[in-house]
């Protein structure tokens, strides 16, 4: 009977004992969680004020999310005696397993993060990025969602960015265009070139500096092919919309030139 009592006292005076502790642990646990938001927030604000806010300030505010927690959770933990270090050992063979199977999310990780260092793009950028093309609309640590012209969304894996070439349309503000046109052997040359420039000279939207030109790049039998090359400035102007203004400008001249030919 007295080793009874002893054994039921000892119990009685180790949960004495621990409850505190847990009751420590459990708010600690608590305030982590809690206070891992406002943390995000306060961080993404302040580092917003100073640079793009989806690309940086968003992967280091979550990253302080997840300190919050994590740090608070260990802390609570080590409240109630927890054995962290042998913990983390006897996860060794489950961690390597882990690791190779989360090999490809921490290549696309590590790639994400280079990528919002350096900066190649940024939200509604339109770009040509991993084989697709369009606008860029949120860039993730692990993934960047674009936008095509035709539509669709799709989800690109940063690593398959980050090992490709990047074509950064937004950053170009004056865009070259070319057009390939066909004149009849029979017509005179030079005429049709001066016709040609000064046509696309009167386009709105053509940039007279760099000039537009048109030459003579290729003799046929009964065509020669003639190449015009102009730049648009895209801030002020829709580049497609420029580019079929300058193709109906071309065709008409070239119509003209036709119809004054002697037959």
């Amino acid at each position: 009977m007295g080793t009874l009592d002893q054994l039921t006292q000892q119990l009685l005076l180790q949960m004495l004992q621990f409850v505190p502790r847990l009751i420590v642990a459990l708010i600690t646990f608590g305030a982590a969680w809690l206070l891992a938001a406002p943390a995000e927030r306060a961080v993404h604000e302040m580092l917003s004020k100073r640079m793009d806010p989806q690309g940086l300030p968003q992967l280091l505010a979550r990253l302080t999310r997840w300190t919050v927690r994590i740090g608070g959770s260990l802390i609570a933990l080590e409240q109630v005696h927890f054995n962290i270090t042998g913990f983390i050992a006897g996860l060794g063979i489950t961690g390597l397993t882990i690791g190779f199977a989360l090999q490809d999310i921490t290549r696309n990780f590590v790639a994400g993060v280079l990528l919002l260092f350096r900066k190649p793009f940024a939200v509604n950028d339109t770009v040509n990025a991993g084989g697709f093309t369009g606008q860029i609309l949120e860039i993730n640590p692990r993934d960047t969602a674009i936008k095509t012209a035709g539509g669709e969304l799709v989800i690109v894996p940063n690593i398959t960015i980050f090992e490709n070439p990047i074509t950064n349309f937004s950053r170009s503000r004056e865009r070259q265009r070319t057009v390939t046109l066909k004149l009849s052997a029979g017509q005179d040359v030079e005429l049709a070139l001066r016709a040609l420039r000064d046509a696309l000279q009167h386009v709105p939207g053509v940039l007279q500096a760099p000039p537009p030109t048109v030459w003579a790049e290729q003799p046929g039998y009964a065509m020669i092919t003639l190449t015009a090359r102009f730049w648009v400035d895209t801030e002020t102007h829709d580049l497609l919309e420029v580019h079929s203004a300058a193709v109906i400008a071309l065709h008409n001249a070239i119509t003209a030139l036709a119809e004054q030919s002697p037959t």
